[in-house]
């Protein structure tokens, strides 16, 4: 299925994807760098699966600015699977393999820069995104401030349990500082790794990473507690299944 779906970058480093029929796709440069994955073991809302540790990311890579929204998903795969249809809200009921089958057809459809293909984003690139240099459980500088009912620092740059109808159009809370949105809260996100208590042995490329038996989403959903939607948290789910409060966001991604 080939489309016209050319490329263009602005002076921010954002790549414009064109999916045709006026639908495009939007992605921010992530520029490689270590960060500290994971969380401290005073964070409010901590997992036991949230070891803290340093990762280094080496080369740099494109995220989606928004979850794949309704419209976009129909622009490239031809039908919308979501329980709620409204074009901007963020496609859900699309399980692991769904997800990768639209990351596929993105290859398909466009002439990715040499050394990059269209993927989801392991955890560790997803996190690195998510914190944009921050250090707290929020991406705001902020941390929560209730681990199951309201948060205001929450409610500011996210959808969650206390405040969805059931979801959200996408952009609608405040960005991280590198203009991503909705990474905490809206929908859950798939992320490409199976799901290892202690992470993956290969934080970028995640070879030898070849088995298990769930899937990692990151960021917390409009269901989720406000512990759900930190950073650092690690859900994980069957990858053949589909959840009405799980989504994706596509990556623009170094092939080793």
């Amino acid at each position: 299925m080939q489309q016209n779906s050319d490329q263009t970058m602005n002076d921010n480093e954002e790549l414009l994807i064109d999916l045709g029929n006026k639908v495009t796709l939007t992605l921010i440069k992530i520029k490689a760098g270590s960060f500290m994955m994971g969380s401290p073991e005073d964070e409010l809302g901590r997992g036991y699966n949230e070891e803290q540790h340093r990762v280094t990311l080496t080369k740099d890579y494109w995220l989606g600015m928004y979850p794949v929204t309704q419209r976009q998903y129909k622009a490239v795969i031809g039908r919308n699977p979501s329980d709620f249809s409204y074009p901007d809200f963020p496609v859900d009921n699309v399980s692991w393999h769904l997800a990768k089958i639209f990351c596929s057809k993105l290859n398909q459809m466009t002439t990715c820069p040499a050394g990059y293909k269209f993927d989801l984003p392991t955890e560790a690139q997803w996190e690195y995104a998510c914190r944009a240099g921050t250090t707290t459980a929020l991406n705001s500088g902020k941390n929560i401030t209730d681990r199951f009912g309201k948060c205001v620092n929450l409610a500011k740059i996210g959808w969650y349990k206390d405040n969805f109808l059931p979801r959200r159009n996408v952009g609608k809370k405040k960005p991280n500082a590198w203009g991503l949105y909705d990474m905490h809260g809206n929908v859950e996100e798939w992320c490409r790794d199976w799901y290892e208590a202690d992470y993956a042995s290969d934080p970028e490329f995640l070879n030898g990473q070849i088995k298990g038996d769930f899937r990692v989403t990151r960021g917390g959903g409009h269901t989720s507690d406000p512990e759900e939607c930190r950073s650092a948290s690690r859900e994980c789910y069957e990858p053949t299944l589909r959840y009405n409060f799980v989504g994706f966001r596509v990556a623009l991604v170094p092939v080793k």
